[in-house]
């Protein structure tokens, strides 16, 4: 991950709605969750969580897609752990500390 992605990342997460979407996906899990389903548990109006999925979207954090007539959204666990990865990777200037290496591809 390079720093410009590192950056976007990090600015789509620093507004107090896309935080809330993202940590909803994840803790959706693999299922993901549609839009209507956001809105009502986040009581996020519709086009106001559509703007906040974009940017989401846009910063690499989400996933889209469609299943039948809904679009399912899933947090980009990938994309999420490798920007983990780059905020820990000189952690304790390599000294052990409560960081602990994930070396799976997912986090959950």
């Amino acid at each position: 991950m390079d720093e410009n992605e590192v950056v976007t990342s990090l600015a789509a997460l620093a507004q107090p709605v896309r935080l809330k979407v993202f940590r909803a996906l994840v803790v959706a899990g693999q299922g993901g969750m549609t839009p209507g389903v956001m809105a009502e548990g986040l009581k996020i109006p519709p086009n106001t969580l559509s703007f906040h999925l974009k940017e989401l979207s846009h910063a690499g954090l989400v996933t889209q897609e469609r299943v039948s007539r809904n679009i399912v959204y899933r947090a980009a666990y990938e994309h999420m752990n490798a920007l983990l990865g780059y905020l820990t990777e000189n952690c304790c200037r390599g000294s052990a500390c409560a960081v602990e290496e994930n070396t799976s591809s997912e986090c959950c």
